[in-house]
């Protein structure tokens, strides 16, 4: 997509978040055990079609790719979005395209895109990065089907999603399962995540029937694919949210008026204000080129630069803009604290700093 038309769909996105996930719809929404609106959720999928923005036209999205699907995540962490849009996009849609199973893909996928549908995806008992070795729920062969067993700590939307995919090994090694969220065994419980803005769940697994997803023990590769995706849509959200950091930052330092000036014009201020934009150009570099390199030998890499400067950059400029604001912005009425929030919660998923640091070391043979 040219450079202008990304313009207007940023411009779309931006203005319909600006209603939709006001200061104070955010905190409305955040404070229910829902964790967001039904007509948003609707509204953003058939009106706006961002469900399937980056999903092939023969299953009912836009075929659009990463680049547009990054500006929408850097929008909606921009506006702190209260939805299940990552969980049921980055997650749940991701691991469906990328298993190559059309049959569950054309089951599946379709009411993703239309919103009638929410999902979620279990990769390991927490957050983290796709790692085979730390799956921890297991499924048995039982009467032409599956049962899973175990439990995840923390799920994105576990406790509110229609369908949930999971990473479970069987006797032959790692594979994909769908579960409906009312099959018997299955137990959810909310929890009080430091993210208000983002739900999360503890889900417990006793002998529940699932259906496998591609084959037994050829998940790891569609899996691998899904989580760096993710954390490249968790990364545009961390860049839109140190943006809007950045901007609110700069936007009270032109108006806050001390010993008769603007505290702008105060050399500490704007030194502040400058490092915190290199910060976020920095990391908005990041995510551009892995974007573009999505589909190349270029994205692992990409991915983990990206990750690592985009977490580096919105907890510093998150913090940075409380300082700026003084005591107003330390306090709980100011919305500078939910995006520390944010950053601190999104720092860690999908893989810490140190983790991409790491990764990146053994990528590039350091």
């Amino acid at each position: 997509m040219p450079r202008s038309e990304l313009d207007e769909l940023r411009a779309a996105v931006r203005d319909y978040l600006g209603k939709a996930s006001s200061s104070q719809t955010v905190r409305e929404v955040m404070s229910t055990e829902h964790g967001y609106q039904d007509a948003v959720w609707r509204q953003m999928a058939n009106e706006l079609g961002l469900h399937g923005i980056a999903v092939p036209e023969q299953w009912g999205g836009a075929g659009a790719g990463m680049p547009e699907l990054a500006v929408v995540f850097e929008e909606m962490g921009a506006a702190l979005l209260c939805a299940p849009f990552f969980s049921t996009v980055a997650l749940a849609t991701t691991a469906l395209l990328a298993s190559a199973d059309e049959e569950a893909v054309g089951e599946f996928v379709p009411a993703f895109v239309d919103g009638s549908v929410t999902a979620t995806l279990i990769l390991n008992d927490r957050l983290d990065a796709w790692d085979a070795e730390s799956v921890t729920l297991t499924a048995r062969r039982v009467d032409g089907g599956y049962r899973v067993t175990g439990e995840s700590s923390m799920v994105l939307d576990g406790h509110t999603a229609d369908v949930i995919l999971a990473a479970a090994n069987t006797e032959r090694g790692p594979s994909l399962f769908a579960l409906a969220s009312d099959a018997p065994g299955l137990r959810r419980r909310p929890l009080a995540g430091l993210d208000r803005t983002r739900k999360v769940a503890h889900l417990t697994f006793q002998d529940v029937p699932a259906r496998l997803i591609g084959t037994e023990d050829g998940a790891a590769a569609a899996l691998q694919r899904t989580s760096d995706i993710a954390a490249l849509a968790l990364a545009a959200e961390q860049l839109g949210a140190a943006q809007r950091c950045l901007d609110m930052a700069v936007d009270y330092a032109k108006s806050r008026i001390q010993f008769g000036r603007a505290i702008g014009s105060f050399q500490a201020v704007k030194h502040r204000c400058t490092d915190m934009l290199i910060l976020v150009e920095g990391a908005r570099s990041a995510v551009t080129h892995a974007a573009e390199v999505v589909d190349t030998d270029e994205f692992a890499v990409a991915v983990s630069v990206a990750k690592m400067a985009c977490s580096e950059a919105l907890l510093q400029v998150s913090v940075d803009n409380l300082r700026v604001h003084g005591g107003i912005g330390f306090t709980w009425e100011h919305d500078g604290h939910l995006y520390v929030r944010r950053a601190k919660a999104s720092e860690l998923m999908l893989g810490s700093p140190d983790f991409h640091a790491q990764r990146l070391a053994a990528l590039v043979a350091l």
